[in-house]
């Protein structure tokens, strides 16, 4: 699979200067956490899941969560799964040997409307690959117990996805995780093991006399199972919930500063560049229809100027994507990657500010060249910045690993084009 695998070749061409680079789920973890983009989250109860599916692989979702714990009932619990175990075998029934979307195209799935909630064009063919799909469990006795099930159908399956994590309960899910792989599934899944991303939510975060001591115990029960802990997720609604807090549409979650802090603690100690940290995703961005708006607009008017970008820039503006868009640069800003989503509308945004900029790769480039291994300072090639080699180093080569799956726009390509690509606009 690769991002912007749905927009037509010549698109393509026309916007990068690098195209996105093809993965798989057997790829690096490494490749794969940075690749994960909006992570699409969907409730297991879902009737026609299967088609969702495939019909968001179709749109240039390239991960999605299919969720039995926050987005469900607890009543409804035992049908989710069993309607989970249904649709994963129709999926692997649609799906052909490789994991593309096999006779998807004879579905007949309908697009949603709207201009800035449809991409407008669906992408669906014989060779569209499906998602990385995690299932969202609530105990450790669902992940052996949902293998099983699952059958030859988990070996659509990438993982699991783990609330409410601490070290004691992490322990207990990540223990479940390893043991739920018999010789029978290994071989299912082609010898490949199955992630685990857990989500930190758990009021112990928020309390500011057990977070250091929270972080620190999670830090070690991910680290003693690295080689399954994909990515680590931040449940910034749960977090907000042990204040009875939510953000309005007008703020992000950097605005919040009972959530702004726990976010710069939970990089500070699990998300440093040394090679001891993991990915870490950047928190969920709960609108997605107009609302009231109180504060000014927060997207200028210059970079949405020429052609049709105007009404591009106004249909943002109505969603209240305006905030979403500043809370993904606040994110990156902030060392996070990715992004949970809950709502097909936000995964475009997410990829197009994940492209790497044509004056980023040149920066990065420039610091990574072997000559300069010895420091220094030089001036950019863009003559606007300065680029310090030991310190800008980690930067840099966090940046390339994000134009191998992300590409690099053209000189003259910016997120504006890059989204009105991915809409359809």
């Amino acid at each position: 699979m690769r991002h912007f695998g749905h927009l037509p070749d010549e698109v393509r061409a026309n916007l990068f200067h690098r195209e996105p680079g093809e993965f798989t789920v057997d790829s690096p973890p490494g490749t794969l956490a940075v690749a994960l983009g909006a992570t699409l989250y969907c409730p297991a109860t879902r009737p026609r899941l299967a088609e969702d599916i495939l019909k968001q692989a179709g749109r240039g979702v390239v991960s999605m969560v299919l969720c039995l714990e926050d987005s469900i009932d607890d009543a409804e619990v035992p049908g989710a799964e069993e309607n989970l175990v249904r649709q994963f075998a129709e999926l692997a029934g649609l799906a052909g040997p490789a994991g593309s979307a096999g006779s998807a195209e004879s579905v007949g799935l309908a697009g949603s409307a709207g201009s800035v909630a449809s991409s407008g064009r669906s992408g669906r063919g014989p060779d569209t690959p499906l998602p990385l799909l995690f299932i969202r469990v609530r105990t450790p006795e669902q992940i052996p117990d949902l293998v099983t099930r699952l059958g030859a159908g988990v070996r659509l399956l990438s993982g699991f996805v783990l609330p409410k994590f601490t070290e004691e309960r992490g322990a207990a899910f990540l223990e479940a995780l390893m043991s739920a792989e018999s010789p029978q599934v290994t071989e299912a899944l082609g010898g490949r093991r199955l992630y685990a991303m857990p989500v930190l939510e758990s009021p112990e975060l928020m309390h500011r006399e057990t977070r250091t001591e929270t972080l620190s115990g999670i830090g070690r029960i991910v680290d003693k199972y690295r080689e399954r802990v994909l990515a680590l997720r931040l449940g910034v609604t749960d977090l907000c919930s042990a204040y009875g807090l939510r953000r309005a549409p007008d703020m992000t979650a950097y605005d919040v500063q009972m959530i702004a802090s726990v976010i710069a603690d939970v990089v500070n100690m699990l998300g440093r560049a040394d090679g001891t940290g993991f990915t870490i995703t950047g928190p969920v961005w709960e609108y997605f229809k107009p609302h009231e708006r109180m504060f000014k607009p927060q997207l200028r008017i210059s970079p949405f100027s020429s052609g049709r970008a105007e009404s591009l820039r106004t249909a943002l503006i109505e969603h209240h994507m305006d905030g979403l868009l500043r809370e993904i640069e606040l994110d990156r800003a902030n060392g996070l990657q990715g992004k949970t989503c809950i709502h097909p509308t936000h995964v475009a945004p997410v990829h197009a500010l994940s492209v790497v900029s044509h004056e980023e790769f040149s920066d990065a480039v420039d610091i990574l060249e072997p000559q300069r291994g010895g420091g220094g300072v030089l001036r950019s090639s863009y003559t606007n910045k300065m680029n310090e080699v030991k310190p800008h180093r980690a930067w840099a080569e966090r940046t390339l690993r994000r134009a191998e799956v992300f590409g690099v726009a053209r000189e003259d390509v910016s997120f504006v084009e890059l989204l009105a690509a991915s809409l359809g606009t």
